[in-house]
């Protein structure tokens, strides 16, 4: 497996110093399953000011569809060949169709009836309700073998620099018979690579970053968690794959308590940075494909600008897909690892 990383050194005359030379380093890292590039760049310290929440929450009860006194009145429902009791529920958790869906089978699903859940409050058990709900639902589908039950997803934008549009915490569910780009790209570079080596890509990967260690965090129960190589995100991504599972139904409870134990340990690792936003992405294969294994990603979200709110996806992210990140993973994974 090769980790290929470009030096780059730009030269400039510095104006804080008399104009003398200044010599600026960065990298060129390339994924080493899809070739994807990212860059090691605008090194900054990875320490940002949280706001004033009380006044970020303000006022955002008032009209929240997810809230209690109104999520069972004004979200919609599923048809009955669907959800024959409209919408599904558990404790004080709720999944019904998403009604800007992004695909033909769209769901949300909130995590409590709680409006506002700070990043350090959330617990494991909000995160294993709410995975648990979403993977009824794909149950569900899969179960009335549903065109549409091949990839089972969930989404989750947290706080508003995530690209969230509600305060409330809530995860975006779908399955589709498409898998998104950056999945796919994902799966048929995995399948090549299995038809090359005779292994999967995966597993070795994590064998990988566990023998070298600078980038491995730790194994809890099945699941391996490591700093991505080439990440996507401005503060690293981190990416947690479970051994066996080839796709979301693979999961076993066991599992998603693992996985919710993980991302609550790295949302307590980015708050003392002063991160409080965050995407996360579930990366499942098809039932029965051999090349794949069920991984999520975990990407905190955050400002290039925070005094002007400019968001961290520019046009390098944007348009060309191309990663930038302010420090290297090794670094971040010294930061992250006392957590795990």
């Amino acid at each position: 497996m090769k980790f290929e990383a470009i030096e780059r050194e730009t030269v400039i005359l510095d104006p804080n110093n008399n104009m003398e030379r200044k010599s600026i380093p960065s990298e060129i890292r390339k994924d080493p399953l899809t070739g994807r590039t990212s860059r090691i760049c605008h090194f900054m310290p990875l320490k940002w000011e949280k706001p004033d929440f009380d006044q970020l929450v303000a006022g955002t009860q008032e009209y929240c569809p997810f809230c209690p006194d109104k999520v069972m009145k004004v979200t919609p429902c599923f048809p009955e060949d669907i959800v024959p009791e409209g919408r599904m529920v558990l404790d004080d958790k709720v999944l019904f169709p998403n009604i800007a869906p992004y695909d033909s089978l769209g769901a949300c699903a909130t995590f409590s009836g709680q409006h506002f859940i700070p990043m350090t409050d959330i617990a494991p058990g909000h995160i294993v309700d709410a995975f648990r709900l979403a993977i009824q639902f794909f149950q569900r589908v899969e179960d009335m073998q549903h065109p549409e039950s091949v990839y089972h997803l969930i989404n989750w934008n947290y706080m508003p620099a995530s690209g969230s549009s509600l305060i409330h915490p809530h995860l975006q569910v779908f399955a589709s018979a498409y898998a998104p780009n950056l999945l796919h790209e994902e799966l048929s570079c995995a399948k090549t690579y299995y038809q090359q080596q005779g292994t999967n890509y995966w597993d070795d990967l994590v064998n990988t970053e566990k023998a070298e260690g600078r980038r491995f965090l730790g194994r809890i129960g099945r699941t391996s968690w490591l700093t991505v190589y080439a990440p996507l995100g401005v503060a690293g991504d981190i990416i947690a794959v479970v051994d066996s599972a080839k796709c979301t139904l693979d999961l076993t409870a066991e599992d998603i308590e693992d996985l919710a134990q993980g991302l609550t340990n790295l949302m307590s690792a980015y708050d003392k940075m002063g991160v409080y936003n965050f995407n996360m992405n579930f990366f499942p294969g098809a039932s029965g494909d051999d090349h794949a294994r069920f991984h999520l990603v975990f990407s905190p979200r955050t400002f290039f600008n925070q005094a002007l709110g400019t968001p961290d996806v520019g046009a390098l992210r944007n348009l060309y897909n191309e990663g930038i990140c302010m420090a290297f993973p090794e670094e971040i994974n010294e930061k992250l690892k006392p957590e795990f």
